[in-house]
């Protein structure tokens, strides 16, 4: 006898499929961009920045990171078909067009450049390399050996936006933090890139991962102490005192927690560490709200 032919899998609408291809039901991809921000926010405000600043930043870094995931698949459509974890991604799985993916990141980036212009011309001008950098990044796995150190400057530059925008310069201290938190990228895109490994290896895509080889475990956790002693020096220059030592503290204990997931290189432990990496960036946005709220 045989087998009747599996039902086909049901027709999504329009806006269902947008909001899949923008990953609106997994909100820690924006969370991760979201509390480095807000917290550099506060330092370059000296506290609360004011609800304005507060709403341009949050709701464009939501519309950012959206635009960031359009561009994101239609690069890697070709590549992410071999891959078990994104082969019903949209672009992919052909519900969606790449023509339509891009119109749908065309208008969420320029609705955040929308917003962008209710700050000053510096943070403008930010806006427009950020935007670029942004573009790029999906490319950059064809080449460079370690894609996710580009990652995290794409994801690090709403620090010296915020600086612009609430002090209107962008001191070494804005730079400072944003390699501080490049190495937080670092250690939670390399625990994502452990998750697909073995299929990344087989299309020849280049990952942290696959780069740092047995070291990739070691790369991690030396990336969450980088960021971690980076930005306690911050707060120690700035005298932020015990609230911000407190969240430093917090991230800590999260980064060894995610040690006992990653150590093994089990692909769900570790895609568990990245999900929950947006935890250690509250941690640290905390921190920096308590000491500007004690001082």
């Amino acid at each position: 006898m045989n087998r009747a032919a599996p039902a086909p899998a049901p027709t999504r609408s329009r806006i269902a499929l947008w909001l899949d291809l923008i990953r609106w039901n997994r909100p820690a991809g924006w969370l991760l961009l979201l509390w480095p921000t807000l917290a550099a926010l506060w330092i370059a405000a000296g506290g609360f920045p004011g609800w304005l600043l507060v709403i341009v930043f949050s709701a464009g870094t939501v519309l950012m990171r959206s635009a960031g995931c359009a561009v994101n698949d239609v690069a890697d459509a070709e590549f992410d078909r071999h891959v078990l974890r994104t082969a019903r991604r949209p672009v992919t799985s052909g519900e969606l067009s790449r023509s339509e993916a891009l119109w749908v990141g065309v208008v969420l980036a320029a609705a955040a450049f929308a917003l962008v212009l209710l700050t000053n011309a510096l943070t403008i001008a930010l806006s427009v390399s950020a935007l670029l950098i942004a573009i790029a990044y999906p490319f950059t796995k064809r080449w460079l050996a370690i894609p996710q150190a580009y990652l995290g400057i794409a994801f690090s530059f709403g620090i010296p936006m915020a600086f612009a925008a609430a002090a209107g310069v962008v001191p070494l201290l804005a730079w400072w933090l944003l390699l501080g938190n490049l190495f937080w990228v670092l250690a939670y895109d390399t625990e994502y890139a452990m998750v697909d490994r073995a299929d990344d290896l087989k299309i020849g895509i280049r990952t942290s991962a696959i780069t740092f080889g047995r070291f990739d475990v070691a790369a991690v956790m030396a990336s969450y102490a980088l960021f971690l002693l980076m930005w306690l020096a911050a707060g120690l220059y700035l005298g932020l005192g015990w609230p911000f030592a407190l969240g430093v503290l917090a991230a800590a204990g999260l980064a060894l927690w995610h040690f006992s997931l990653i150590r093994h290189r089990d692909p769900q432990g570790c895609f568990t560490a990245f999900r929950l990496n947006h935890w250690v960036g509250f941690a640290m946005f905390a921190g920096t709200v308590g000491a500007y709220a004690l001082r």
